[in-house]
């Protein structure tokens, strides 16, 4: 389920664009690195007079050239390695929301899946209680015709069955929204028909795998949400590296060689053309000298970015571990129900039994017996929900410390 998720989620799509939009941001970043060579080709004529004594005599010039254009920073005291730093640290900001897009999106998967598997076996469980009832009702029906019962029993036991009956189409109600809600996790129409192994078939863990401290650190470790503050940490220092170096000058070298052609035609006089190679090299040194505190304004906002970034990481910290915590704990507390559970659903089977058999003996009247099996029908549903508990508890804890992205760590069930 989840590899269809991923592969068919429109999700996942528009997070690997703009991861691929931010991989290149840092290509143009590097880009800067290197010169820029240009190739220009130029053609023109002009015509003018040019005043000799009283006369004005025409003179037309055409002109044909191939030039290439050189441009080349030398240095600039970091303002291009802190533009690259910055970028890097956006591309892997940008790979991290990949990556917490997959873990939300498992989690999606895992949590739908598991309400549907919670809903299929309260289907099961409503089976099971309206069978209870429907026994109940045809045997206090049997001892009606014996003299043996009064007809409130019966009515007593009819009202169970249609109890259990109205119960079990509730049921089913709920399956039906849970599997419209699994297939749009997976990417496609709530229509379709998606069919899930049953409850009893999967497996359900007993104890927690590790301490509350491991799954801690396994977070602050791995969660990609959180490792994307410390990549906005970088970025903000490349920004302040850039605005630093804005103090400092810049020397670039600039190259144009040209192949010209030219021509020139003048009045009363023949054309005359000559071809050669012209251009030039220069080397210029830029420096800002004032311009109004705008640099120093700069360098200030990058600082207070950084130390913004830094709270915002201290905070998602603390964010990150009280999570993990209350799912460490929901996990604890859903593994011990799922233990009162099978004692609850034993003892209730138990106690059905020994109801209604009494009942048929005439040593239990019909009130016990039904008092009996709609117990018995709480504790079948109370199963259920504390075996899906435990596997979506388990889920969430995965989700919360970012194991459900890391493919050594999933189990089986995830």
């Amino acid at each position: 389920m989840i590899e269809l998720a991923e592969g068919h989620n429109p999700e996942t799509r528009v997070a690997w664009e703009n991861a691929r939009a931010q991989a290149a941001a840092l290509g143009i970043a590097r880009s800067e690195l290197y010169p820029t060579l240009s190739a220009i080709a130029l053609a023109g004529i002009d015509r003018e007079e040019i005043p000799f004594g009283t006369q004005f005599y025409r003179q037309t010039n055409p002109d044909f050239q191939l030039k290439l254009e050189l441009n080349y920073t030398v240095f600039d005291f970091g303002a291009r390695r802190g533009r690259i730093n910055a970028e890097g640290a956006g591309l892997l900001a940008a790979n991290l929301a990949f990556n917490d897009v997959h873990r939300q999106l498992i989690y999606e998967v895992s949590q739908t899946y598991y309400r549907l598997l919670n809903a299929g076996g309260q289907e099961e469980a409503a089976t099971a209680s309206l069978s209870n009832a429907r026994a109940v009702q045809g045997a206090a029906e049997e001892r009606l015709k014996n003299g043996l019962a009064t007809l409130p029993d019966v009515l007593e036991a009819r009202s169970a069955t249609a109890q259990a009956q109205y119960d079990l189409q509730a049921v089913l109600g709920v399956e039906e929204v849970a599997r419209g809600q699994l297939a749009t996790a997976l990417g496609t129409s709530a229509t379709v028909t998606i069919r899930v192994q049953p409850l009893s078939e999967v497996p359900t863990p007993e104890a927690v795998p590790d301490t509350v401290e491991q799954a801690i650190d396994r977070a602050l470790a791995q969660r990609p949400d959180l490792l994307a503050h410390v990549s906005a940490i970088r970025s903000a220092q490349g920004e302040r590296e850039e605005a630093r170096a804005a103090f400092y000058p810049s020397l670039k070298i600039h190259a144009g060689p040209a192949a010209q052609s030219l021509f020139v035609l003048q009045q009363n006089l023949p054309w005359a053309h000559t071809t050669d190679l012209t251009g030039g090299v220069s080397v210029s040194l830029n420096w800002t000298l004032f311009d109004g505190g705008a640099r120093k304004s700069r360098l200030t906002q990058a600082e207070a970015r950084i130390r913004n970034t830094e709270a915002q990481l201290s905070a998602a910290r603390d964010e990150v571990e009280l999570q993990v915590w209350t799912a460490y704990s929901n996990l604890r507390t859903a593994l011990r129900q799922r233990e009162a559970a099978v004692q609850l659903a034993t003892a209730a089977t138990q106690s059905y039994q020994a109801a209604l058999e009494s009942y048929n003996y005439g040593v239990r009247n019909l009130l016990d017996v039904t008092a009996a099996q709609k117990a018995l029908a709480q504790a079948r549903s109370a199963d259920v929900l504390a075996r899906t508990q435990v596997l979506a508890a388990l889920s969430d804890l995965a989700f919360r410390t970012g194991d459900s992205i890391q493919l050594n760590r999933r189990s089986p069930h995830r």
